[in-house]
């Protein structure tokens, strides 16, 4: 069985919990040395979570199906708990490897975290390949005529598709033979408990990870949270359960409004690695200027569901309670701690993030500052939604309001927290600042 003196190939499994059509999985299995599969639970990253945090069970839950399937071909999943580049050290010291293989990741932390392990891997003479696996065109693969990349989503949309049609032959998802000679063979093992890990099972709704774009009716009805008429795939992709290349050609041969949203994704990606700032700070400077207002009671109230704007309330108890939000609910909500009660787009980032699902840095990023207007929108600063009028178009029979805030319409309820036209004064006002430093 196992031997520590064979050489073996590594697939460091992160964003990418499926075997089929996985890069770099199947770049392992090519490059003729048995491969181990590895997950390392990230203390960097997990000691900033509570023990409840339901996207550590969603991950675990996933892990186990993947141990399933390497037991059957005789090998197993090695799981690791610790700072990365501590465990890295342990696997060189102890194992004779010939590569390391991965999908590339594009944030701040990943990139570094990786240039880190690649360094240590060289100095052991080991390989080091991050292969592009979570999305379809990466860094420099979509720029502008001048050979910088896009600022602006349309442009960038209309590029990525010219690009896409060029190459569509190349980028269809690929089947992955899980040939049992090709993977590293030792004795069956159990995967230790979560609650090892520190964490606790949380249970989560059902992930949908089955290659299956929505109805026809997307279009229409993407926009009303009472409707089921969302793809429900976004966790599957944050957590790469499905392939991206899989999804978007089912997309691209009939969906191209669902595939627009898939694009989106790939521009808030590319934003991240090319304006790292973005992370911390406007990716507009000028909006670094605005005044923020301190008022911890006011974020308390938006954080309970309790702003007297129903749909507001509706949205954010969502969140609480199941770790999804609607996607037009989300701009509603996020807009509203904005605009209406001038509180700092970061907080509220920090809050989503804390609590979605299917948090991704950089949709999560682009998006807060999308509606903060300090990102890479086109639109001006005005933007400003008015909840009450956002409610009457995309929930005129209260259907997802009384599902979320049952007290809705009873003495029980508040009033509203701000009036609208008062809050949008206050907001233009505290904008002008940005308008003012442009001229």
């Amino acid at each position: 069985m196992d031997s520590m003196h064979s050489k073996i190939n590594i697939h460091w499994i992160r964003r990418d919990l499926r075997f089929h059509d996985n890069r770099a999985l199947q770049s392992a299995l090519n490059s003729g040395y048995p491969v181990m599969c590895i997950f390392i639970f990230d203390e960097n990253i997990l000691q900033n979570l509570d023990a409840k945090d339901r996207r550590i069970s969603l991950i675990y839950d996933q892990l186990l199906e993947l141990h399933k399937q390497l037991q059957s071909l005789g090998s197993v999943l090695q799981i690791f708990h610790g700072k990365p580049m501590d465990v890295w050290k342990e696997i060189l010291e102890k194992r004779k490897l010939h590569a390391v293989f991965c999908g590339k990741d594009y944030e701040p932390y990943a990139i570094q975290r990786d240039k880190e392990v690649a360094e240590l891997c060289n100095e052991h003479g080991v390989g080091f390949e991050a292969v592009k696996d979570y999305v379809i065109f990466h860094e420099n693969e979509v720029l502008n005529a001048s050979g910088k990349p896009f600022g602006v989503y349309t442009p960038y949309m209309r590029k990525w598709k010219q690009i896409y049609l060029e190459r569509a032959a190349d980028l269809l998802p690929e089947f992955t033979s899980l040939d049992a000679s090709k993977f590293w063979q030792t004795s069956p093992t159990a995967l230790p408990a979560l609650e090892e890990y520190g964490f606790e099972k949380v249970p989560y709704k059902p992930i949908t990870s089955q290659p299956k774009l929505p109805g026809k009716k997307y279009e229409f009805l993407r926009d009303f949270p009472a409707e089921n008429a969302t793809s429900r795939l976004s966790v599957a992709l944050r957590f790469g359960m499905v392939s991206v290349r899989e999804i978007v050609a089912l997309a691209h041969k009939s969906n191209e409004k669902f595939l627009n949203e898939l694009i989106w994704r790939e521009f808030f990606s590319q934003i991240l690695y090319h304006y790292p700032h973005v992370e911390n700070r406007a990716f507009r400077p000028a909006y670094d200027l605005i005044q923020w207002r301190d008022a911890p009671e006011d974020l308390a109230t938006w954080c309970r569901g309790e702003t007297g704007y129903p749909l507001v309330d509706a949205g954010m108890r969502e969140l609480a309670a199941t770790g999804n939000m609607h996607n037009r609910v989300r701009m509603i909500t996020a807009s509203f701690l904005v605009k209406h009660l001038l509180i700092d787009w970061r907080i509220g980032e920090s809050w989503f993030a804390k609590h979605l699902l299917d948090f991704e840095l950089a949709s999560n990023n682009g998006n807060w500052q999308w509606v903060a207007g300090s990102g890479t929108d086109a639109s001006p600063y005005f933007r400003i939604f008015n909840p009450e009028l956002q409610q009457r178009k995309f929930d005129p029979d209260f259907e997802y309001i009384k599902k979320w805030v049952p007290e809705f319409g009873t003495k029980n309820y508040p009033a509203p927290m701000v009036e609208h036209k008062f809050a949008r004064e206050r907001c233009l006002k505290a904008y002008a600042v940005v308008k003012d430093w442009q001229k």
